[in-house]
């Protein structure tokens, strides 16, 4: 019992002394500790999601983030880790291998860069000033120095990872899908702003505590991360409108200073394709505005189908009005209307149709003003029925409705927007001047004509997308059902056709089914210089539909370009031609049997390589090749050999693999192998070419090490 006493008067002491040295800790050394706390604790960290990605109308990845990483050395926790003597003796190692990652800087700059940071005992010194992927940022941490395989606190490197938003296909409808400031990871542009609240998604909090010399960060709100948005882009379309565009503007007769395609689907209102296109200081062309939404320029003859629409929608003509248009020449209230023509003499007389498919100023203009002078408010009025004016709700920051306005129209003050209305305004307007019209405006006119008379608003977005659940939906939306009547729809479809097939937009056309559309050629005005300041610049339009019996896609395309020659026509036309041919292309479908030949090969060539992979492939597609080994392709392990064909069987012949230091045959090889075989002995590749391995730098057989470099070439 004395013992047994002995130790519950130990144990109650014990238990006094702790709530004692306690209570002491929480009353007098209270406010010491408190700052003992906060110097290693952190409240709040705020932990950003994973920005959602944009994607194509078929579910493509457009835009997407990718871990970018900075790299940093903490020189004081080197040298309080007591390893200033192993980053001394390896120095000149981790300068050449930084030297081999990044060539653009020597060793030598390496080694003066990093000693540097040494002598300042910097805890946060950048080993590269720039951001890095993740291969590169893989290869720093892999380098053969044993100083970077230790941890931080060790060590002292570090780094800080960031997401970068990446556009997978470039600078495809760049401005369109937009952009990111890098630095703030804040977006500039396109989509990116305009979805910016779902593409963002919600921010997490963390706290971070020090336990053991180690912060460890505990989560208290999980970072939410944003959603998809699926786009109405089709990827091909937009590459085949990048491209036809950019051969017109770099063609040395044109040498155009901006570019603008649109592809919109006639019943859905879809953008299928979006470009925009400026020359800038370097001669080069890329997309820097979105001119397709934002430009509020005079659209010139493109406008005449809206001009004779409203005549005909209001009665005042029909299809067999003729109207005077003498030499090519007509004075109008103290200024002369010209033809395009006009040297040659003129058309003379024309019935309504033709002024269109010649694209007379003098016969428009003069239908309209014969008809509406005493009343110009009502052929405004008119040509805003058609729907040319209305807000289209662009989700694209910079878009711009079209602005055409009357002599009556005023302001939120109540003043006139127009304060002097000239007799000649009319003439002018009705030809496609005294106006601001945006293409994606002129477009969506078009297009309502060939979609029966009815409006669609573009659409750029379909939905949005998370974790393959659509939880929004912007379905197509119709602006106007009816634009006009289905008497004048009719007339001005056949007019527009004629346009193509016997008028001035020929070359917009195709023998392979037909286009309707209407050309236009106009003066760009420089303000208050007017239009021939400094030389003439030109707006160069053809819009329309194809195929013409059948509407599925209405295109525009524009091109701004100074001097002559100019013709809508033959420059915007000839890229609609070939916007709309490679676009009918793609959608063409036949029946394979119509691919039969009997004198075509009926055995495929496999390249060298994995020869299970090529046995997998061959084997769902019919085909039995001769083989004397076994394996599955699920197992992941393959077999490395050679394949052989003839006209009658395909046999692979398994090879004797080369030993780990020993560079291999790659002969024959398609890339993915070859570089697969050679990297995994830690020899870096460069590719030179495209199909089969035909030659490599360093011969089969020869003892390879770390860091060397083989260059493949395929053909």
């Amino acid at each position: 019992m004395p013992r047994y006493s002995f130790i519950a008067v130990l144990m109650t002491m014990l238990v006094v002394g702790v709530v004692c040295r306690a209570f002491y800790l929480m009353t007098a050394e209270r406010e010491f500790w408190m700052k003992v706390a906060d110097r290693v604790k952190v409240d709040s960290v705020s932990v950003k999601p994973v920005r959602g990605n944009i994607l194509s109308c078929d579910g493509q990845l457009m835009a997407s983030s990718l871990p970018e990483f900075k790299l940093y050395m903490d020189f004081n926790a080197l040298r309080t880790a007591g390893n200033d003597s192993v980053w001394t003796s390896a120095l000149d190692s981790i300068c050449r291998n930084l030297h081999q990652i990044f060539p653009e800087e020597s060793a030598a700059s390496f080694r003066s860069h990093l000693e540097k940071g040494r002598a300042k005992q910097s805890k946060h010194w950048p080993i590269w000033n720039k951001r890095v992927d993740y291969n590169t940022f893989a290869q720093v941490r892999s380098m053969p120095v044993s100083i970077f395989r230790m941890s931080r606190y060790k060590s002292g490197f570090h780094y800080e990872e960031y997401n970068a938003r990446k556009r997978v296909y470039g600078s495809l409808a760049g401005r369109t899908i937009g952009d990111m400031y890098g630095a703030v990871d804040a977006p500039r542009c396109g989509l990116e702003l305009s979805f910016d609240s779902i593409l963002r998604g919600t921010n997490g909090v963390t706290h971070r505590r020090k336990v053991l010399n180690k912060y460890l960060s505990i989560v208290d709100t999980p970072p939410v991360d944003g959603a998809d948005i699926v786009t109405t882009i089709d990827v091909n379309m937009q590459d085949l409108a990048e491209r036809s565009l950019l051969k017109m503007l770099r063609n040395k007769d044109v040498n155009g200073n901006v570019g603008v395609a649109i592809v919109m689907e006639v019943k859905t209102g879809d953008i299928k394709a979006i470009v925009n296109m400026e020359k800038c200081v370097d001669g080069k062309y890329r997309e820097i505005k979105n001119h397709a939404v934002s430009d509020l320029l005079e659209p010139g003859s493109v406008f005449k189908t809206a001009s004779i629409m409203t005549a005909l929608e209001d009665g005042v003509v029909d299809t067999t009005y003729r109207v005077e248009t003498a030499g090519g020449v007509w004075p109008m209230y103290g200024r002369q209307m010209r033809d395009h023509n006009w040297r040659r003499g003129g058309y003379g007389m024309l019935t309504l149709p033709q002024t269109l498919m010649v694209s007379s100023n003098i016969g428009v203009s003069r239908i309209i003003d014969d008809h509406y002078r005493n009343n110009p408010q009502k052929f405004v009025d008119g040509v805003r029925r058609l729907g040319l004016t209305d807000n289209l709700h662009i989700p694209i920051v910079g878009s711009s409705p079209a602005r055409i306005y009357g002599p009556k129209d005023v302001n939120k003050k109540g003043k006139r927007i127009i304060k002097y209305w000239a007799k000649t305004t009319l003439p002018w307007m009705s030809i496609g001047y005294q106006t601001q019209i945006p293409p994606i405006s002129t477009l969506t006119f078009y297009n309502a004509i060939a979609n029966g008379g009815t409006m669609m608003r573009p659409r750029f977005v379909k939905k949005v997308v998370k974790n393959g659940e659509t939880i929004a939906e912007y379905p197509p939306v119709v602006m106007r059902k009816h634009i006009c009547s289905a008497k004048t729809l009719g007339e001005i479809q056949t007019i527009l056709y004629h346009v193509v097939s016997q008028g001035l937009g020929k070359k917009a056309g195709s023998p392979l089914f037909k286009v309707a559309g209407k050309t236009g050629t106009a003066q760009i005005s420089k303000g208050s210089a007017g239009y021939k300041a400094g030389g003439t610049n030109y707006l160069l339009s053809f819009a329309g539909y194809f195929p013409a019996d059948a509407p599925r896609y209405s295109c525009i395309v524009c091109i701004q370009k100074s001097g002559l020659p100019a013709s809508g026509g033959g420059m915007s036309g000839v890229v609609f031609h070939d916007i709309a041919e490679g676009i009918m292309a793609q959608i063409l479908k036949f029946d394979v049997r119509d691919a039969r030949d009997s004198s075509s090969v009926l055995v495929p060539t496999a390249k060298n390589g994995d020869l299970i992979a090529a046995d997998y492939v061959l084997t769902h597609l019919g085909f039995a090749p001769r083989k004397d080994w076994s394996g599955s392709y699920a197992d992941g392990n393959p077999i490395w050999g050679k394949a052989v064909s003839d006209r009658r069987e395909i046999k692979l012949d398994r090879t004797v693999s080369m030993p780990r230091n020993r560079m291999p045959d790659v002969h024959g090889m398609g890339a993915r192998d070859a570089v697969f075989l050679i990297e995994s002995r830690g020899v870096r590749t460069r590719l030179k070419g495209r199909g089969k391995v035909t030659e490599q730098s360093i011969e089969p057989g020869r003892p390879v090490g770390h860091g060397m470099t083989c260059e493949l070439v395929l053909k």
